[in-house]
């Protein structure tokens, strides 16, 4: 599949929907549920001067926010309790939903869609960030 945004290609985004994508493999994820995540993404803004890098939303369930981080820069790190990381560490397989960059994808949404290839949210200042916010 290939998406396209501003000449942007991702081989990793859905032309349309949303699909599940294989953590560790593009990307890393963390999650962070309701209204948490919806202020980690805030402060993340903040801090960066702008968008902070790739970020989904939900609008239903545990309303998670996911940071699509660099593949393997979430294992072995201390993250706080709230914070759920998916990776493919020894042992783990995790899924992310990753929407499409138009179209119906509810219950899923881009809060900061992808603007290059290769451009992940910065896996420290999150970490930094989240201790700071969700102690």
């Amino acid at each position: 599949m290939n998406a396209i945004n501003g000449g942007l290609t991702a081989d990793w985004i859905p032309e349309s929907g949303f699909h599940l994508r294989k953590a560790g493999v593009q990307f890393d994820a963390v999650r962070v549920d309701g209204e948490d995540g919806r202020r980690l993404a805030d402060l993340m803004e903040e801090l960066v001067g702008g968008e902070p890098g790739p970020v989904v939303t939900e609008s239903n369930g545990r309303r998670g926010v996911y940071f699509l981080v660099p593949a393997g820069s979430t294992a072995g790190r201390p993250w706080p309790r709230v914070v759920t990381t998916f990776n493919a560490a020894t042992g783990r397989i995790g899924y992310v939903p990753v929407p499409a960059l138009g179209g119906d994808t509810w219950p899923l949404l881009w809060r900061y869609p992808p603007t290059r290839p290769g451009r992940f949210v910065h896996t420290l200042i999150l970490v930094n960030a989240a201790y700071a916010l969700l102690k």
